[in-house]
Formats: C-alpha cells, sequence, structure tokens
C-alpha cells in the first residue's frame, strides 16, 4: 500500500483511510459486545479511537514491512490484512484462528502478513523488533520493521538497551510510542519528569519527533519519511504518536480515572468523522457511498462472527505442537 509522501492526498487514499478506520471502529464494537456475552473470555484490549494509526502507517510502508506490538493488537493485525475471519476466530479460541486459537486477543500472528505479534510481556516486543529489522539488515533487503509500544512501555529498561544498539548498528526499525496518555490507569504525567515522550530518544542521537496521531494524513508523513530514512541505511527513528483510547484499557476497565469532559473532548476529533467529513467536502464519496462501505464492513464482522461460533476449538493434540522452530542449522541437533 506504499504511497509518497505529499501534502494532498488522493481520493484512493481517503477512501482506504475510511474503510481501514471503519473495519477496525466495528469489528471492535463487535467483540466488546461479544465480550459482554461472554463469547470471548480472558483479557480483551480494545483499539477504539487509535484506528488512524493503523489506517495512515499502511499507506505508507510496503508489503514487504513488518509490524510487530503490543497486546493491543487486532487493529494492527486487520490493517495488515489478516482476515476478521482469522481474528475474530482467534478471540474465540478456535483453530480457524490466525493463532490457532492459541494466542487469543494479547496474542495474534501471521507471518504470512509479516504481523509478529501480539506480546503480552509489557515491552517485550521492543527488543524483539530490533532483531526483525537486524534480519532485514543481514539479508540486505530494503525492508523495514515498526515496533509498536505504548506509553506505559517505554519505562522497560529493555527500550534504552534497544536503542543504544539500533542507533549503533543503524537498524532499519521504526520504534513507535502509540501514547493515549495513560498506562492502564495512570496517567503519563504521574509516572514521568518527562511527559514528551519522543525526547527519550535524545539520549541515543536517534531522530525522534511527536505525530498527531488523530488523523491518518499525519501518521502516513511521519511514518513515510522515517521508512525513507531507515531504507537510506541512515538507521531508527522513534515516533512518539500522541492518540486516545475511548474505552477503558481493558474490557474489565470502567475507566473511571478520566472524566466525561476529557473523554467528550477526544471524541470531537474522532479520526472516522473528521475523515468522513473531509471525503464528503473534497467530493471523493457521496454520503450513500459511505454507508454503503460501513455496510459492507457490519456484513463482514458479522460473517465472521457466524465463522468462529461454527469453527472447532483447536484438537488436544495441537497442546504441544510449535512450541520449538525446526531449523537447518548444522548446530541444532535431533
Amino acid at each position: 500500500m506504499g504511497k509518497n509522501a505529499k501534502t494532498a492526498f488522493t481520493k484512493e487514499q481517503y477512501l482506504y483511510w475510511f474503510e481501514n478506520m471503519m473495519l477496525v471502529r466495528r469489528y471492535e464494537e463487535k467483540a466488546a459486545q461479544l465480550y459482554g456475552q461472554q463469547k470471548i473470555k480472558g483479557f480483551c484490549h480494545l483499539y477504539i479511537g487509535q484506528e488512524a494509526i493503523t489506517a495512515g502507517m499502511m499507506t505508507a510502508i510496503t508489503k514487504e514491512d513488518s509490524v510487530i506490538t503490543a497486546y493491543r493488537d487486532h487493529g494492527h493485525a486487520l490493517a495488515m490484512g489478516v482476515s476478521a475471519n482469522a481474528v475474530m476466530a482467534e478471540l474465540y479460541g478456535k483453530a480457524t484462528g490466525c493463532t490457532k486459537g492459541k494466542g487469543g486477543s494479547m496474542h495474534m500472528f501471521s507471518k504470512e502478513h509479516n504481523f509478529y505479534g501480539g506480546h503480552g510481556i509489557v515491552g517485550g516486543q521492543i527488543p524483539l523488533g530490533a532483531g526483525i529489522a537486524l534480519a532485514e539488515q543481514y539479508r540486505g533487503t530494503k525492508n523495514v520493521c515498526l515496533a509498536f509500544m505504548g506509553d506505559g512501555a517505554v519505562r522497560q529498561g529493555a527500550l534504552h538497551e534497544t536503542f543504544n544498539m539500533a542507533m549503533l548498528w543503524k537498524l532499519p526499525v521504526i520504534f513507535i510510542c502509540e501514547n493515549n496518555e495513560y498506562a492502564m490507569g495512570t496517567s503519563v504525567e504521574r509516572t514521568t519528569n518527562m511527559p514528551d515522550i519522543y525526547k527519550i530518544g535524545s539520549a541515543y542521537d536517534m531522530p525522534s519527533f511527536q505525530v498527531d496521531g488523530m488523523t491518518p494524513e499525519t501518521v502516513h508523513e511521519a511514518i513515510f519519511k522515517a521508512c525513507e530514512h531507515a531504507r537510506a541505511g541512515m538507521g531508527p527513528t522513534f515516533l512518539e504518536i500522541k492518540t486516545y483510547r475511548y474505552r477503558g484499557h481493558s474490557m474489565s476497565d470502567p475507566a473511571t480515572y478520566r472524566t466525561k469532559e476529557e473523554v467528550n473532548e477526544y471524541k470531537q476529533r474522532d479520526p472516522i468523522e473528521t475523515t468522513r467529513a473531509k471525503i464528503l467536502s473534497m467530493k471523493f464519496a457521496t454520503e450513500e457511498q459511505l454507508e454503503q462501505i460501513e455496510n459492507n464492513i457490519i456484513e463482514v464482522v458479522n460473517e465472521s462472527v457466524v465463522f468462529s461460533e461454527n469453527s472447532p476449538y483447536p484438537d488436544s493434540s495441537e497442546l504441544f505442537t510449535e512450541v520449538y522452530a525446526e531449523s537447518d542449522y548444522p548446530f541444532i541437533r535431533e
């Protein structure tokens, strides 16, 4: 989906952003409904409000680039092309899920789509993202790895070790902090004297920028430039993308630590609604056409529920499969 960054975006890009964001929004709303019905169990972290990030990302990268993220991962999986059926079935714990029902909400994965998780350990994916980038550098490709994290994860020591190594080796990795202002229920201001998280990268002389994450345009431009920087062999970039989640940290969180005024203020900047307004104002589509896109997406989401309901659970024989990976390296013996 890679496109050149430019000040004026095309009709195709705007319609793609709208469809991409709408898919994630309607999917997550359905997931919340199913969780309330106890169809989905365990932890479940929704991406509602943050959809502009994955939408803008997809028009800035290539199909060969890879993504790794934390446990708020449904939106990333869907954006990277994992089908709604495979993502929903994974939430159900069914064998037809993208991780064969073994990972659930927090551990989506699809090698086919260059999507490497979905990681439940806070900050655990940061060094893994650098490792994926190291593999690309070793193979001599121009591919880039985007390593996402939340604002809470930047407190992990592994981030600093990874930043140092990535800069030292000029790895083709983009570190992206999705700063939705709360690490679970704790605001950024209560955890650091440096609320501008992007400034952390300056300690490593890493190009670091703060980005408006409520519009796909600004996200696209920032990620595209960072990709160009990495593909030129100049190493990593750190992006703090400012966003906001409209729901609690997880489905078990009533989010009483936030005021209604704060939430409503961010809902005035809903990326889907602002994109819809731009499409209509530029006459890229009519209200009827956008409504048809939304109806098609609702149908896809509803079909994913039927698919998941009718899918089998993993067989007990799967319990010990895929624990270890087979390798042709000579130092590994059976």
